[in-house]
C-alpha cells in the first residue's frame, strides 16, 4: 500500500498493516494528502544536521569542507582568473564568456587551476 512520510504523523493514520488510514484505506494518491491532520501525540521527527549540512527536499546534503583560511579566500580574489580575467602565471587574457566556464586552465602557458 502506498503511503507518504506524513502518514506516520497523521491523526487519521490507523497504525494497522492492512489499513493506512480512515479516509484513504489503500493510501493517498500522489505525493501529498489533502486530508492530513497533524497528530498532537505523534513523536516529533528530529531533523538533526551536522555543521556545514542542510536538508533539501527531505535529504541531508553535506557541503564539502574547504581547507582555506579566511585570508587565503580573500587572497584568491587578487590572483584567480575568475576574478581577474587573466592567467596568474603568464598574464594571458581569458575569454570573457565566464557563465559556462568550470575550469580555468590557461591555453597559452599550460597553467592548471587546481582550486576546484
Amino acid at each position: 500500500m502506498p503511503k507518504i512520510p506524513e502518514c506516520d504523523r497523521c491523526l487519521l493514520y490507523s497504525h494497522n498493516p492492512h489499513l493506512v488510514c480512515v479516509v484513504h484505506p489503500t493510501g493517498p494518491q500522489g505525493d501529498s494528502c489533502l486530508d492530513f491532520r497533524l497528530d498532537p501525540n505523534a513523536e516529533a521527527e528530529e531533523l538533526w544536521q551536522p555543521e556545514r549540512a542542510s536538508y533539501y527536499n527531505g535529504e541531508l546534503i553535506v557541503q564539502p569542507q574547504q581547507h582555506w583560511t579566511r585570508e587565503q579566500q580573500l587572497e584568491l580574489i587578487n590572483w584567480h582568473p575568475m576574478f581577474t580575467g587573466r592567467c596568474p602565471q603568464c598574464n594571458a587574457e581569458f575569454d570573457r564568456d565566464w557563465s559556462a566556464r568550470v575550469h580555468w586552465d590557461c591555453p597559452e602557458c599550460g597553467w592548471m587551476d587546481d582550486t576546484v
